[in-house]
Parts: structure tokens; sequence; C-alpha cells
């Protein structure tokens, strides 16, 4: 199997997993009409109080545990995200593997633009 075997069946894991996780997460909000303190109606509220930046790791792996719709839904964005993510990752080490300096420099710049974007940049936005 060649690198461009295991890109593809990354994405498609990636994109299935993370559409499974929102259909999950839809289907048990729907029923159970609860996602933790929070009724549906308040979720898909213009005034939702639910916002991105109170879950963290921890927080949506524990949700997820316990079946919390809301973190099962973030877990499958997170996952979507990730996703490509894994395929610049992929493709520098294809470069690498490949000895193609030019295009591992250029997609190590992207990747790093990536992490950053993701990881350092909200927290100084925050501040």
């Amino acid at each position: 199997m060649d690198f461009n075997d295991v890109i593809a069946y990354t994405l498609r894991a990636g994109v299935l997993i993370s559409a499974a996780l929102l259909i999950l997460g839809f289907v048990l909000l729907t029923f159970k009409g609860k996602a933790g303190y929070y009724s549906i109606n308040e979720i898909a509220s213009t005034a939702s109080m639910i916002n991105s930046s109170y879950f963290n790791a921890n927080t949506i792996i524990t949700g997820t545990m316990t079946l919390n719709p809301v973190a099962i839904i973030f877990l499958g964005l997170v996952i979507l995200i990730a996703t490509p993510v894994l395929r610049v990752a992929l493709g520098l080490a294809q470069f690498i593997k490949e000895k193609d300096y030019i295009y591992s420099i250029i997609t190590a710049i992207v990747l790093f633009n990536l992490i950053f974007a993701i990881f350092i940049l909200p927290s100084l936005i925050r501040t």
C-alpha cells in the first residue's frame, strides 16, 4: 500500500467517523431533549450560551463517555477539523520519504501554520 492509499483511507475514515458522531449527537439531542443542562430549544436559540470556548479536550472526553449530545457533536467537529490536518502531516511524511525537499519545507510550513492557528492563536486572542 502506498502513501496515496493511506491518505485516501485516512480522509474517508475521518469524514465517516465525524459524520457518524455528528448524527449520533443530533439523534441523542433530539431524543433526550437535553444536552446536560441545556434543552434543545436553548441550544438552537440565537442567544445560546453554548460556546466552543467552554469545551476543552477533557470536557469533550468526559461528556462523550456520559453520552452528552453536545460533547459528541463537538467530538465529531474536532475529528472533522483534524482530518485535513492529518492529511497535511501524511503529505509531509510522503514528501520526506520521496526526498522532495522543496515540497517538504512548504508542507512543513503549512502544517506549522495550521497547528499555530488551531492551538496557539486562540489563547493569544483570548487574553
